[in-house]
């Protein structure tokens, strides 16, 4: 009983703002709907691998595919705060749809370059902007920062979740069934969940209405493009992570554990967000952020090092702790620095600076893979997380400071209504 009682405080924040009309829906929504999140990209390492043999080719067309998602991740977010969600997501979703289809049948098929490429680069570029569109809709929902810290926490969680389900799913069926069977079911999860996002109206950002006189708010992009930097870093950890783990797991001849071992990073990162959402944090937004990365920068400096499977699992999970904290509190620092009208648009540019940083990360490891194996690729992550602590510490204090005043004063509001310093 005592347990329960302790339990119970706990998930108080959580009951808070689930119990927002629209709350509930819309985020269980976005967690089938950003499966191709999770999938994509490794379902295409395993595909080109295992068709191809070369996992430098694997990397190219992922890379291909990440450099479509990152280029066109800032117009997604103008043309969201423009036109709505609704709008945006329905023509993305058929778009992204049709253009993964057809990747998969030129791959399948063999089609000569550039013919998966360029499908990768349109797939990618169409792939709806899922995570932004549901943290806007939670900082438009809620007015309270405590609030919207544990409302980012969810969403941190749920990324988690679908990075826990995503790779471990994507292997198993390109390995058990067909090559193909994973990207196909990414591709369906993420049309589902596309269009049963964009039916819910309500729960939707207002369109940013402007006249032809209207003056745009300005973007504090002092605070912005640093941190678009560190997430390039924090993306191409990410892609060296995923490709080197399938190589290492290759190596050691069990390459179906590779999305079981990729989910260990993964669900450390799910743990450590669903506790970061039930506290008071006493450190700016800016300062966890900071923490968050030089703890993943020492945790990827133990990978190149460790022998076995179960032995590396291990240093993922744990490594993985520090992920959902920090990416929680990167934007916890940009939903509370960013004028509401261009949201959407602020969270593209680090998204952008995240997607591009996953192509070079792959890419790279790839080639290490091919030519010295998986263990040395984790080199990779360790010299991309190194630059995105680096990163971290290049944002001054001082330009953190935001429309709603919290992420300047180092104020906000407890779950028991008082203010308390961060």
């Amino acid at each position: 009983m005592a347990t329960s009682l302790e339990f119970d405080p706990m998930l108080t924040p959580y009951r808070r703002v689930f119990a927002h009309p629209g709350a509930a829906l819309f985020s269980a929504t976005g967690v089938v709907a950003r499966l191709p999140i999770s999938m994509t990209t490794l379902g295409i390492v395993l595909l080109v691998s295992a068709l191809s043999g070369s996992y430098a080719l694997a990397g190219q067309v992922t890379a291909a595919f990440i450099a479509g998602n990152a280029g066109f991740a800032v117009l997604h977010g103008r043309l969201t705060d423009r036109f709505g969600q609704t709008r945006v997501l329905s023509v993305d979703t058929v778009a992204f749809g049709l253009s993964s289809s057809l990747m998969v049948v030129a791959v399948t098929e063999g089609w000569s370059f550039p013919w998966p490429h360029l499908l990768a680069v349109v797939a990618g570029t169409a792939m709806p902007q899922v995570g932004t569109m549901v943290r806007a809709r939670w900082a438009h929902l809620l007015d309270d920062p405590a609030e919207r810290h544990t409302a980012f926490a969810v969403e941190g969680v749920a990324d988690e979740v679908v990075f826990v389900t995503g790779p471990a799913l994507v292997t198993v069926l390109a390995t058990s069934f067909a090559p193909q069977s994973g990207l196909v079911v990414a591709v369906v999860a993420g049309t589902l969940g596309s269009v049963a996002l964009a039916l819910q109206r309500r729960t939707a950002p207002p369109v940013q209405v402007r006249s032809a006189d209207t003056v745009r708010t300005p973007m504090p992009w002092r605070l912005i493009l640093p941190l678009a930097v560190g997430a390039l870093a924090l993306g191409s950890l990410f892609g060296a992570l995923e490709v080197a783990t399938v190589a290492l797991a290759e190596d050691e001849g069990r390459k179906v554990l590779s999305g079981l071992m990729l989910a260990a990073f993964s669900f450390g990162s799910l743990v450590a967000g669903v506790v970061a959402g039930t506290m008071t944090m006493r450190r700016t937004p800016l300062a966890r952020a900071r923490l968050g990365m030089t703890l993943l920068a020492v945790g990827t400096c133990a990978l190149p090092l460790l022998p076995g499977l179960l032995v590396v699992s291990v240093a993922l999970l744990l490594t993985g702790l520090a992920l959902a904290p920090t990416l929680i509190s990167l934007f916890s620092l940009i939903e509370g620095s960013v004028p509401s009208g261009r949201l959407n648009e602020a969270m593209g540019v680090v998204q952008t600076g995240m997607s591009a940083g996953i192509a070079p990360g792959a890419w790279g490891a790839g080639v290490v893979a091919d030519a010295s194996g998986g263990s040395a690729a984790y080199w990779v992550c360790v010299v991309a997380a190194v630059l995105a602590a680096l990163a971290g510490l290049t944002v001054r204090g001082d330009v953190a400071t935001g429309p709603r005043g919290y992420a300047r004063t180092g104020e906000h509001v407890d779950q028991l209504g008082g203010a308390e310093q961060l």
